[in-house]
């Protein structure tokens, strides 16, 4: 055979192949033009048989029911939200408070009144001259007396900065509830 006759036979055996692919008669395996016996001749074996130079045809089975899928929607429940009307209830911190201590004034004979007075005014936020004067008195008659009840590192913030004073002024911090 001649080349232009083989490039023939596998266009011819590409289109009925493609033609068997969309016609009706699936049953019968030989093609609809009756050329199966050339192209078996040419070939060696049936247009059908898959596999060489032919392109590939999609299988039809018509005999084939195909069922029908059908999707039902299921009920979304969703997080109900806070409405804003409504207050988020939130836990209670429990806060204790700290304790408080007392700076006390230690008597001393070598105190000067206007230095004593002017310095605890200075340092100590909340006492004015009239305070310290009761203070300074109280101290010298019963050895110390109290100044104020602060937050401990306020506390010791006034009794270090009443001891750096020149002349130092002794001074003592202790707990509320201590005697």
């Amino acid at each position: 055979m001649t080349r232009l006759t083989i490039s023939a036979l596998l266009l011819l055996s590409s289109i009925l192949s493609l033609g068997n692919a969309f016609t009706a008669t699936v049953s019968s395996s030989r093609p609809a033009f009756g050329v199966a016996g050339p192209l078996k001749m040419a070939f060696g074996k049936d247009s059908d048989s898959g596999g060489g130079a032919a392109l590939a045809k999609p299988k039809v089975n018509i005999g084939q029911k195909t069922a029908l899928v059908t999707e039902t929607k299921q009920k979304v429940n969703y997080k109900k939200k806070n409405k804003p009307a409504e207050p988020v209830q939130r836990r209670e911190e429990d806060f204790q408070e700290a304790p408080m201590y007392k700076v006390m004034l230690i008597e001393d004979d070598g105190y000067d009144v206007a230095h004593v007075v002017e310095r605890m005014c200075a340092i100590i936020e909340d006492m004015d001259e009239d305070q310290a004067a009761n203070v300074f008195q109280q101290a010298q008659q019963e050895g110390k007396a109290m100044c104020g009840k602060y937050p401990m590192e306020i506390a010791e913030l006034y009794k270090e900065q009443l001891l750096r004073s020149n002349p130092m002024i002794f001074s003592d911090i202790m707990e509320e509830n201590e005697n």
